[in-house]
């Protein structure tokens, strides 16, 4: 089945168009990467697949279910996760409290909570060791781990993930990447947003370059990391 459908997608915000007829497909079970540069629009790509940015023209399918001019909270429901830029946490609710919180409003998702949250804090271990503490009180690594915990707790069958990497020191990076590589595996579409495109691409079923609001260049991770012109734009030294 397909995971991922985006067909001529427009969007942006207010008068001002981010988003040109883009066009993706991501197959269930795949690892999708999607690189540029700021102010490419990835976010708004990922923003507007979830509903929190209603689509200007085009079409988004997800497991075979539109989402497009859905509300978020129902597609959430469809079984489309999103960790978003910044985390986005509850500062002043525990971390297990943060956890459950993904979980509280999805029916499925809180019966199988039990289930969900063992794989979680068997994938990042920290959080285990502070699953009392404050989620303000983390540092930026756990806060990372945190929200893709939380997202998972609604049990997605699609995971979009913004920028997890974004101000963290190199070693709780590959933490990351090597969760969300577990939950890929695991069976879990990824699509991922990353501006460390040296490392999202080598992890990349298929990968895809955003420029401008537009896809210029399109294939498997390996391939986009051969491409002279990507190697030029976003891999020199």
């Amino acid at each position: 089945m397909t995971a991922l459908e985006v067909k001529d997608l427009n969007a942006g915000y207010g008068k001002i168009q981010v988003l040109w007829d883009v066009n993706l497909q991501v197959e269930e079970g795949q690892f999708a990467s999607i690189v540029g540069g700021n102010g490419a629009g990835k976010t708004t790509l990922l923003r507007t697949i979830s509903g929190l940015i209603p689509t200007g023209a085009g079409t988004v399918r997800a497991l075979g279910k539109p989402l497009t001019r859905q509300p978020a909270s129902r597609i959430v429901r469809f079984g489309v996760g999103h960790v978003p830029e910044g985390r986005q946490i509850f500062p002043l609710m525990t971390v297990a409290e943060n956890l459950m919180s993904g979980a509280d409003y999805l029916p499925e998702a809180r019966r199988q909570a039990p289930k969900t949250r063992a794989f979680i804090l068997d994938l990042f271990p920290r959080l285990a060791e502070r699953s009392g503490q404050l989620a303000g009180t983390l540092s930026g690594g756990e806060l990372q781990m945190l929200a893709i915990g939380r997202a998972l707790m609604g049990r997605p069958r699609v995971l979009l993930v913004d920028e997890p990497s974004l101000g963290l020191a190199p070693a709780l990076t590959n933490v990351v990447f090597r969760g969300l590589k577990t939950i890929n595996e695991e069976g879990t579409t990824v699509i991922l947003v990353e501006q460390n495109v040296r490392q999202s691409l080598r992890i990349a079923d298929q990968a895809f370059v955003l420029e401008n609001g537009r896809i210029t260049r399109r294939g498997t991770g390996a391939e986009l990391l051969a491409d002279p012109a990507v190697r030029e734009a976003y891999l020199a030294l």
